[in-house]
C-alpha cells in the first residue's frame, strides 16, 4: 500500500474520531449536528475496519430510537441544538429518543453484516438482541410504505436523495400553505447553490408540519398525505437488506421464512420501476401513475438489490461517459442536470460504494472502474460530503463521516487486504 493511502487511512480515522459523539456519530461538525440514519450505518462500517466494537456500539444506538411501530427514525436529536431547523420540537416525534417522524434507505442491516463478518462470534452476540428489531424495522416498510410492492417514500428526505429530480412532479402539486418564517441550518454552512431551493425547502417542512398534526399516524398519512413516490433508492436497499438480514438471521438459527416472502414480494415490486420508455429504473408517483423520466445513481442500485439487469449497462455506460468521476446522482444528459446541487447532478462517494459493490458480487467489469473512480475522487480532494462529476470539485460538508467510513471499509487499498 502506498505511502498516501496509508496517510488516507489515518485521516479517515481521524475524520470519525471528530465526529464520533461517544455512543454515536455525526455526519460533520455545524451542518449536521444530531446522529442520521443512514450516514450511522455506514459509519459502523468505517468502524468496523479497526474498532469492531465500537462499530456495534453506533448499530446499537441508531436502533435504540425506534418507535414501537418498528420505524428507525432518520434523524435522532440526543442532544439539543438550537440553531438547527426543523429540529424535535417541529417534527414532533413519538419515539423513546426526540426524533424525526419519517426512516431513511435502510441500508444498516448490509452494514451490520459487514461488520459481523469481521469478527463472527462477537457478531453473533451483538447482533442476537437487535435481529427482532430489524425485523420489526423491516415490517414496517413492508406494512407501510408499499405500492405494487415497490418501497415509497412520503417525503423527499426518507429516500436520502432530498432534492432529486424524482420528486418534482410530487413536489411541484404541493402548496405549502401556513409554512411560516423559518431560518435554514444548511444555507449559512455551505453555499446556497449547491443545496436545496426555497422552493422544494418551503415544501419540505409543509410535509413535516403535516405529519405532527396527524401525530404520524401511519393510517391517516396513507390517507391524506399527497406525497407518495414509488423509489427505487428504498425498494433496492430493503430488497438487500432482507437478503443481509435472512443471511444473519440464519446464522443465529432463527426462522426466516417471513423474510423470504418479503424478497419475493420486493422483487415483483422493482419490476414495476422499470421505465420501457426510459429504458431504466424510474421513480413512480404512486398517486398518479406518472413516471419521473429520471436515470439516477438509484436507478443503479439494482445490482446491489440482488437484480442482475444487463439493459442497465448500456444506460450506466451513456452515463459515465458524460462525466469524469464515477456514478452522477442525476442524468448529465437531461436539461435538469446541476453538476453541483445537492442530488441533482453530483457524485456522492457512499452511492458509488452501494452501486459498485453489487455489480462487484455480481462479477461486472465496471464495478472496480467505479471503485477507482472513487479513490481517485478522495486522494485529490478528501472526504466530502459529495463531489461535482465533471471536475471533482467537493462540495456540500466537509470531513464527513461516511465518505471517511466508505474510504476504511471499501475504497482503500487496505480494506482488500
Amino acid at each position: 500500500m502506498t505511502t498516501e493511502a496509508h496517510k488516507l487511512d489515518a485521516t479517515a480515522k481521524e475524520v470519525l474520531k471528530t465526529n464520533d459523539k461517544g455512543t454515536y456519530t455525526i455526519p460533520t461538525s455545524g451542518l449536521y449536528p444530531y446522529q442520521w440514519n443512514w450516514d450511522s450505518a455506514f459509519a459502523a462500517m468505517g468502524f468496523a475496519q479497526y474498532d469492531v466494537d465500537r462499530a456495534w456500539t453506533e448499530l446499537d444506538t441508531l436502533i435504540s430510537g425506534q418507535w414501537d411501530n418498528g420505524m428507525v427514525p432518520h434523524i435522532l436529536f440526543h442532544t439539543i441544538d438550537a440553531g438547527y431547523f426543523p429540529g424535535p420540537d417541529v417534527w414532533g416525534g413519538t419515539g423513546p429518543i426526540p426524533s424525526s417522524g419519517i426512516s431513511q434507505p435502510p441500508i444498516a442491516a448490509t452494514m451490520a453484516r459487514m461488520v459481523f463478518d469481521k469478527d463472527p462470534a462477537m457478531g453473533a452476540r451483538r447482533f442476537a438482541p437487535l435481529y427482532d428489531k430489524f425485523v420489526a424495522w423491516h415490517q414496517w416498510f413492508m406494512d407501510w410504505r408499499l405500492d405494487k410492492g415497490a418501497v415509497c417514500i412520503t417525503h423527499p428526505w426518507e429516500a436520502g436523495r432530498d432534492n432529486a429530480p424524482d420528486w418534482d412532479g410530487a413536489m411541484a402539486r404541493l402548496d405549502p400553505v401556513g409554512v411560516g418564517d423559518y431560518t435554514r441550518r444548511d444555507t449559512s454552512h455551505v453555499d446556497g447553490d449547491m443545496r436545496p431551493t426555497k422552493h422544494d425547502y418551503d415544501r419540505y417542512v409543509w410535509l413535516v408540519q403535516q405529519g405532527n398534526r396527524l401525530k404520524w399516524d401511519e393510517a391517516a398519512l396513507l390517507q391524506q398525505n399527497p406525497f407518495r413516490v414509488a423509489d427505487p433508492t428504498m425498494t433496492f436497499t430493503l430488497l438487500r437488506a432482507q437478503r443481509d438480514l435472512k443471511a444473519m438471521g440464519e446464522s443465529l438459527g432463527r426462522d426466516t421464512s417471513v423474510l423470504d416472502k418479503h424478497i419475493r414480494t420486493l422483487e415483483a415490486g422493482a419490476v414495476t420501476l422499470w421505465n420501457d420508455a426510459l429504458g431504466s429504473y424510474d421513480s413512480r408517483d404512486a398517486k398518479t401513475g406518472e413516471w419521473a423520466n429520471s436515470i439516477s445513481n438509484a436507478s443503479f442500485l439494482c445490482w446491489y438489490g440482488g437484480i442482475d439487469e444487463p439493459r442497465m449497462l448500456d444506460a450506466l455506460e451513456l452515463v459515465m461517459s458524460k462525466v469524469s468521476y464515477g456514478v452522477p446522482s442525476f442524468n448529465p444528459m437531461d436539461p435538469k442536470f446541476d453538476s453541483k446541487r445537492y442530488w441533482r447532478g453530483p457524485v456522492w462517494a457512499v452511492m458509488n460504494m452501494l452501486i459498485s459493490k453489487g455489480m462487484n458480487e455480481m462479477g461486472i467489469k465496471q464495478g472496480e472502474q467505479i471503485r477507482q473512480s472513487t479513490v481517485d475522487l478522495i486522494t485529490e480532494q478528501g472526504f466530502a460530503e459529495y463531489y461535482d462529476p465533471c471536475d471533482g470539485t467537493p462540495a456540500g460538508g466537509h470531513t464527513f463521516t461516511w465518505t471517511a467510513a466508505i474510504w476504511l471499509g471499501w475504497a482503500s487499498p487496505s480494506a482488500r487486504v
